[in-house]
């Protein structure tokens, strides 16, 4: 029983890395596509007068990701937040909840809650079917849903072995 239990905790690290790299390598994409987006929004003449921002909701996405990038994940969070307080449905929300599934879902965050992940992605999916980001949501959605039940069977088996642990001793006596 032992060498089961230590291949189901092996196989549960490896679907955590596996999770980090997918992590990782979405998150340079969206980057990359966020920045490009931004880059063209402020191209097409979307100029602001002096001491506005020419879209506040991309300059407060993008305050989120340089604090996301330094770990400082409840300023990241804060100013994602901020994003989904503007009025109107705008296209940068679904960007903004991205960015909060990310921070809560992140293994470096103390503060890391992987049902408000969840929650972050399935509401991208529901709320905003059409954004680039939906895919992306759905899979993360799936993983995340999928890394509960396997917690939940190394739990579950953690608890039998305890009981036969407990059934020998018992009959050692």
């Amino acid at each position: 029983m032992g060498g089961k239990r230590a291949w189901e905790g092996k196989f549960f690290h490896f679907c955590a890395a596996g999770l980090i790299v997918f992590l990782l390598s979405g998150c340079m994409t969206s980057k990359k596509e966020f920045n490009q987006t931004l880059t063209q929004e402020t191209a097409a003449g979307k100029a602001a007068k002096p001491g506005e921002s020419a879209n506040p909701a991309c300059e407060l996405l993008l305050s989120s990701r340089k604090f996301w990038q330094r770990g400082d994940y409840a300023s990241s969070l804060k100013e994602s937040q901020r994003v989904m307080a503007l009025p109107g449905k705008n296209p940068p929300k679904d960007q903004a909840l991205f960015q909060m599934g990310l921070i809560h879902a992140h293994l470096d965050n103390p503060q890391r809650d992987f049902g408000k992940a969840l929650e972050f992605f399935k509401r991208i999916v529901r709320e905003y079917p059409q954004s680039p980001l939906a895919e992306e949501a759905r899979v993360w959605a799936g993983v995340l849903q999928e890394n509960e039940k396997l917690s939940q069977v190394i739990e579950k088996s953690k608890q039998v072995d305890i009981a036969v642990e407990e059934k020998k001793r018992e009959k050692a006596r």
